[in-house]
């Protein structure tokens, strides 16, 4: 059986991420507190980021505005969206 967290992000009971995406206490945050899911969903809202904002990840500045987004995203605050994204309709 899978490891379930409560999840910050969607507010409920989800199966767990297998092992933290990130190194040190940042990382085992995310680890205890967000979803499979609701990592799945950073991780797509990340790559529009770093395309339509061209991003370096070799440049410090960006890798902390990338992360600062992150916390955001996955907080339920207000994040910077890819401008020119239209979501699929449901």
């Amino acid at each position: 059986m899978s490891r379930m967290v409560h999840c910050k992000k969607l507010d409920k009971e989800l199966p767990a991420l297998t092992a933290p995406p990130y190194p040190g206490p940042k990382g085992q945050e995310i680890y205890e507190t967000v979803s499979q899911q609701a990592w799945g969903e950073w991780q797509s809202q990340q790559t529009m980021l770093i395309n339509e904002k061209q991003l370096n990840m070799m440049n410090a500045d960006d890798r902390k505005y990338l992360q600062s987004e992150m916390d955001k995203f996955l907080n339920n605050e207000d994040f910077d969206k890819a401008e020119g994204y239209v979501p699929e309709s449901e």
